[in-house]
């Protein structure tokens, strides 16, 4: 079991195209998937972990109508990319969109897949002024400190 963790900062160019950190690379290879997150933010995942939620949202009842959305909100943006020479990856324009991502990029490392976020989206979301109440609300998740 691998695990991301750093924050990165990085620019897209014209074209779409933004450099992935070399660490994250050693871990995601040279092709994996890239869907729209939660927050405003893009999900990268490498292929055993984007298959092992692909079987997850399968298993999810299609009778559901929440269900049915959630599943589609993850599938319908989800793109396979690959890495180029430079260390690139070209992200969809749909995913850029979503995510506001125009020039200044943010990755970070969270556990089990990277994050990518718009610059001025990061520093909103990154605020972390309800840390203390948060961290409560985890204790019933099984952290404790």
């Amino acid at each position: 079991m691998h695990m991301f963790m750093g924050e990165y900062n990085h620019t897209i160019d014209a074209k779409g195209r933004l450099i992935i950190p070399s660490r994250f690379r050693e871990v995601l290879g040279d092709e994996f998937v890239v869907t729209k997150g939660m927050d405003g933010c893009l999900f990268v995942f490498d292929h055993p972990e984007w298959q092992a939620f692909e079987e997850k949202l399968h298993g999810l009842p299609m009778i559901d109508k929440e269900a049915r959305q959630f599943t589609r909100f993850f599938l319908a943006g989800a793109a396979s990319v690959e890495v180029d020479k430079q260390g690139r990856i070209l992200l969809p324009a749909v995913l850029r969109e979503f995510a506001g991502i125009t020039k200044e990029v943010v990755l970070v490392g969270v556990g089990s897949r990277v994050e990518i976020w718009s610059r001025d989206r990061w520093e909103e979301a990154a605020g972390y002024q309800d840390m203390e109440e948060i961290s409560r609300h985890m204790v019933e998740f099984g952290i404790g400190f």
